[in-house]
């Protein structure tokens, strides 16, 4: 389940459109288990750095707790279900709920994997 106080407690204070995309997109009936949702996504070198939610794995020092940033390793590949975007990485799937302001989606079209999505759609 959703716990954003973890957000607020790391500095930072989700909008209530981003909490409203978070539930919408754990709702959402995908083909595979996701691993967590993604929300202020940003795109840096094939990986995503986002503040993460429902982490199916916490990790050992609850890196992946609600609310926490991370960064993601290597997307492979990319590709929607429904409104969402989905990344798979190497051994992870994760929904992103939202992009960051203004760079988000920039960055994202820029993935490698993007760009074969789009060569295979074309």
């Amino acid at each position: 389940m959703l716990d954003t106080r973890d957000a607020s407690h790391h500095g930072r204070r989700l909008s209530d459109f981003q909490l409203k995309r978070i539930i919408y997109a754990q709702d959402w009936p995908y083909d595979s288990s996701i691993t967590g949702y993604l929300s202020d996504a940003l795109f840096v070198g094939n990986t995503c750095i986002a503040i993460v939610f429902d982490h199916s794995r916490k990790g050992p020092r609850e890196q992946f707790k609600d609310g926490h940033m991370i960064r993601t390793s290597h997307i492979l590949s990319v590709h929607k279900e429904g409104r969402f975007w989905v990344l798979t990485t190497l051994n992870s799937l994760y929904v992103v709920a939202s992009f960051k302001r203004q760079l988000g989606r920039r960055t994202f079209k820029k993935l490698d994997a993007f760009e074969r999505l789009k060569t295979r759609v074309e």
